[in-house]
């Protein structure tokens, strides 16, 4: 079992940064590849960013690509999303996930989630 902890959401201005944090316990992060996935209003978890094991490979979706940077701290047991130039689109709860064994977009991938955390981007 992982259990997985988001924090550092909050509201910010359009143009602005955040960075958020998901924090897991329970098993060494290191066995997962992690990603990050959000939600907002009325629409369909989509998938944001995901990061391979050790850290080398990352994949990012295209709405996000070039503003958003994910990465790890294995040692820490820690995965991080610096989100820039933040525009009210991206408002939506963001949610970490752990794939035990495939580096994916999909959700269905993903063996457990945090329980998110809310961003706001106001206009």
């Amino acid at each position: 079992q992982v259990q997985l902890v988001e924090s550092g959401g909050g509201l910010v201005e359009a143009g602005g940064s955040l960075r958020v944090s998901c924090a897991a316990s329970g098993r060494t992060l290191s066995d997962y590849a992690m990603g990050w996935f959000r939600q907002a209003p009325g629409k369909e978890r989509e998938f944001v960013a995901v990061i391979n094991k050790s850290g080398g490979t990352t994949l990012y979706a295209v709405s996000v690509k070039g503003r958003f940077t994910i990465s790890r701290d294995n040692a820490k047991n820690t995965v991080y999303l610096q989100m820039n130039s933040l525009t009210p689109e991206d408002t939506a709860v963001y949610y970490c996930a752990a794939a035990r064994y495939s580096l994916s977009s999909r959700v269905g991938s993903y063996d457990y989630w945090g329980q998110g955390t809310q961003v706001t981007v106001s206009s």
